[in-house]
């Protein structure tokens, strides 16, 4: 590497994946610059028809978890914002369409890539022929959401008819046993058009799904692989225009189809497995995208071992030990909320133990926070059972900076406070737990 350019590179991951990590570690290993974008570096402006974008790179490695996400609209958009007009690996259009299984499932089928029998009614009623044609119905099918991961949500359909009905969050798929006394299927890693490697994940007792999150185990299958699995996974990345991803290949051995496709695959079982990281394989690949160079002995050396420990590009979250940008708040600080509908100012307390931030149901209302972004389980004070509560995004001004939240919403009429703040919004101060908003009268006869 001793006298070539050096490359930015952007890694664009709003968590803190080992993943992420692993691959920002890679870049620095291959001799280049790792850049981490995310919440505390990202900005964006227009000066005078100027655009300008900070911090500036020459490539970005798109690692959203949007299946996973509380707000993946918006995470898109900072990623179609973030790479406008850079060299992008895994383009976020491309990751929306693979992350939504019916239109990655068509996608591949149009490729000519084999898949098992599937299908969705946004009805939520059985398909008729005109969806199926001369379909035989199969023995048994599987119900999954259009989007998830790890196997979350997966499950048997249970049906006295011959197709059991799907929906508008859902899609039903022809169960493909496969041989041997445990259910199995091949993950196989694609990296710009190579596979680097596969491993067979065998569903553990008593469970069907092979996920290795739900406690699969893995062994190494690379030197075994068919040329028609391995065909397979490659066509599938290449028809939607992925440059890396985790293919899940069934009934390998025989006849290979394709069930799903992950941009966002996890390393550490792959690596377990097969003893190669993804990650230098996707640094190597970015690298190279913007016009650099990777020492391939460097890279061997790297691809046999998985650093996935805190990075040294990683921003800093704790300011305890600089004194000159130490944040605190007070034990309960009057705060502006905002919504679609408006905003408005209102005492909060800080509540260190919630992990998410809690808005009165009336004063969501008055803002237009909305629409749901889902529900979260949450267990009150001294309770030992726990109440679902709906989710909806709204910012919080805290001082002279504005927070984006996922927030719990509930009835808190009964309550001092319109709004508890969480770690979401805590984890970026120091609470001061003896001082309280001017004309703050206390709270000691509630409890939380």
């Amino acid at each position: 590497m001793t006298g070539s350019p050096t490359t930015r590179v952007g890694v664009l991951s709003l968590h803190n994946s080992k993943e992420t990590k692993a691959i920002l570690n890679a870049v620095q290993a291959l001799g280049h610059e790792p850049v981490w974008l995310r919440e505390e570096t990202i900005g964006f402006g227009v000066v005078d028809g100027n655009v300008q974008v900070s911090p500036a790179v020459d490539v970005v490695v798109n690692r959203l978890l949007l299946s996973k996400s509380d707000t993946p609209l918006p995470d898109l958009g900072v990623a179609a914002m973030a790479a406008d007009g850079t060299p992008i690996l895994n383009p976020p259009q491309t990751v929306l369409r693979t992350v939504y299984k019916p239109a990655a499932l068509r996608v591949v089928a149009d490729a000519g890539v084999p898949v098992p029998d599937t299908y969705q009614s946004l009805d939520g009623r059985p398909p008729d022929e005109e969806t199926l044609g001369n379909a035989t119905p199969a023995p048994e099918f599987v119900r999954k959401p259009v989007l998830g991961t790890n196997g979350n949500g997966v499950s048997k359909a249970e049906t006295d008819a011959p197709w059991p009905p799907a929906s508008r969050r859902t899609v039903v798929q022809t169960f493909v046993d496969t041989e041997g006394e445990q259910a199995s299927d091949v993950r196989v890693y694609v990296v710009d058009g190579e596979v680097i490697g596969a491993m067979r994940r065998n569903a553990p007792p008593g469970d069907w799904r092979t996920n290795v999150a739900v406690g699969g185990a893995v062994e190494d299958v690379s030197a075994d692989l068919s040329d028609a699995a391995r065909d397979a996974a490659v066509e599938a990345t290449e028809a939607l225009e992925l440059d890396y991803a985790g293919v899940d290949v069934i009934a390998a051995e025989t006849d290979p189809q394709v069930l799903e496709v992950n941009p966002t695959a996890g390393f550490k079982g792959f690596f377990r497995a097969t003893g190669r990281s993804p990650a230098p394989y996707i640094a190597r690949a970015a690298i190279e995208r913007a016009g650099g160079t990777v020492d391939d002995a460097e890279f061997r050396e790297q691809a046999a071992r998985l650093a996935d420990e805190r990075p040294v590009c990683a921003p800093r979250t704790d300011r305890s030990d600089d004194s000159t940008d130490q944040r605190t708040v007070d034990y309960t600080e009057r705060v502006d909320v905002a919504a679609d509908g408006g905003i408005e100012r209102v005492v909060a307390k800080a509540d260190t133990g919630a992990r998410r931030s809690t808005v009165d149901v009336d004063l969501a209302g008055r803002v237009g926070a909305g629409p749901l972004v889902g529900s979260t389980n949450v267990r009150s004070g001294s309770s030992k059972s726990s109440t679902s509560r709906p989710l909806v995004t709204l910012d919080v001004r805290v001082g002279d900076r504005w927070h984006e939240v996922t927030a719990d919403v509930v009835d808190r009429s009964h309550m001092n406070y319109d709004v508890l703040l969480g770690r979401d919004v805590l984890a970026d101060y120091q609470v001061d737990v003896s001082k309280r908003a001017e004309g703050d009268a206390g709270d000691s006869d509630e409890e939380e």
